[in-house]
């Protein structure tokens, strides 16, 4: 089956509105049954997924560019950091400050749905702002 850029446009706006507010009802539709996130530890589980990806707490998606058969996008997220965030030993207490980074999500399609996701952020941006550097 061949997806569209239309479909593909359609498919990741209404992801991108499901995956901001963290309805894994809606992310689940959109996306194949197999699929895998590449930023956490390897699960298929959605409710997992938005947990260990939701450490801070909300962020928001900029523009998508279609390409065939998948999806390139560059965003922006902000977040509080109103839990605590870890990376190895280290662990950085909510300190209530606003956070900010940048990333790049390239997401190939098949049959119309949401096959993986590759996640490329700015993890040092993270953790300087979360005092862990």
């Amino acid at each position: 089956m061949t997806t569209t850029s239309e479909q593909l446009s359609e498919i990741i706006a209404v992801y991108n509105e499901a995956w901001n507010a963290h309805d894994v009802e809606r992310i689940g539709r959109c996306t194949r049954p197999t699929w895998c996130l590449r930023t956490t530890p390897r699960t298929n589980e959605p409710k997992a997924m938005m947990r260990s990806t939701t450490s801070l707490a909300s962020s928001s998606r900029g523009p998508t560019s279609p390409l065939r058969p998948g999806v390139v996008q560059e965003w922006t997220a902000r977040a509080t950091h109103e839990k605590p965030l870890s990376r190895g030993d280290i662990v950085a207490e909510p300190s209530g400050a606003r956070i900010e980074w940048k990333g790049i999500d390239v997401i190939p399609f098949e049959d119309g749905r949401i096959k993986r996701k590759d996640v490329y952020s700015d993890s040092v941006a993270i953790l300087r702002q979360a005092g862990l550097l």
